[in-house]
């Protein structure tokens, strides 16, 4: 199983970040392992459709679950059709989020949680 995390940086003591399309990084890992790769997030500077774009991005990673702070209702449509699970309100640093999820601590998203286009910088 591939476990996604969006950070805004490139290893496991980075901070979350809790804007899905438009996060600097994605973090892939085995959950059992704790082996990760990391990808750029190439969506993130989109003028528009960042969350899709993110979205196609984990599903061409083979991701079956999710961790980050929101999801607007784009990328979660995008998601939830890729079968990839989502999980919402997790803070702190990438390794924090990945205990949380361990722990059964976080649970598992049904909707959007953001409005669409809220993680455009300004």
């Amino acid at each position: 199983m591939n476990l996604a995390i969006s950070a805004t940086g490139d290893d496991l003591e980075s901070k979350l970040d809790r804007r899905f399309g438009r996060c600097s990084y994605f973090i892939i890992l085995d959950p059992d392992t704790m082996e990760f790769e990391t990808i750029q997030n190439a969506s993130r500077g989109a003028s528009s459709g960042a969350g899709v774009k993110a979205a196609q991005i984990l599903a061409d990673s083979e991701v079956d679950n999710l961790i980050t702070g929101n999801v607007g209702p784009n990328a979660y449509n995008a998601l939830t059709a890729a079968g990839i699970e989502i999980f919402t309100g997790a803070s702190g640093t990438v390794k924090e989020a990945i205990a949380k999820y361990k722990e059964g601590e976080l649970s598992r998203t049904n909707e959007p949680t953001t409005a669409g286009g809220t993680g455009k910088s300004r």
